[in-house]
C-alpha cells in the first residue's frame, strides 16, 4: 500500500508552493499524518515541518436519460498539504 498516490499540480497549488512553501498530495484514505510525513521525507529527501489533512467526500451526480434520472456518487479522496522546512524544495518536473 502506497501512502502517497500523486502530487496535486494545479495553478492554485503552484501559487501556494511559490508563496509559502507548501506542497499538496492525494494520499491513501487510511494514512495518518505520521505516515504521510515519513513517506514524503523518504521519497523526496526533505524535512517536513507540518502536515495538514482533509477528507473530501464524493459528490452526488445526477443525469437525465431516456428512462429517467440516474444517480451516482463520485469517489471520495484525502488530501495532504505538507509544509517543508526553510530551504527545502520538491521538484516534480525533474523526472520528465
Amino acid at each position: 500500500m502506497s501512502t502517497l498516490k500523486k502530487p496535486i499540480i494545479s495553478e492554485k497549488m503552484t501559487r501556494i508552493t511559490e508563496k509559502v512553501g507548501q506542497y499538496g498530495f492525494l494520499v491513501d484514505m487510511n494514512a495518518n499524518k505520521l505516515d504521510i510525513r515519513k513517506a514524503v521525507e523518504a521519497m523526496y529527501n526533505v524535512s517536513v515541518e507540518s502536515v495538514n489533512t482533509m477528507n473530501l467526500r464524493g459528490k452526488i451526480k445526477t443525469r437525465g436519460t431516456k428512462t429517467g434520472f440516474s444517480k451516482g456518487v463520485k469517489g471520495r479522496s484525502k488530501k495532504a498539504i505538507v509544509t517543508l522546512k526553510k530551504g527545502d524544495t520538491i521538484d516534480f518536473y525533474s523526472s520528465i
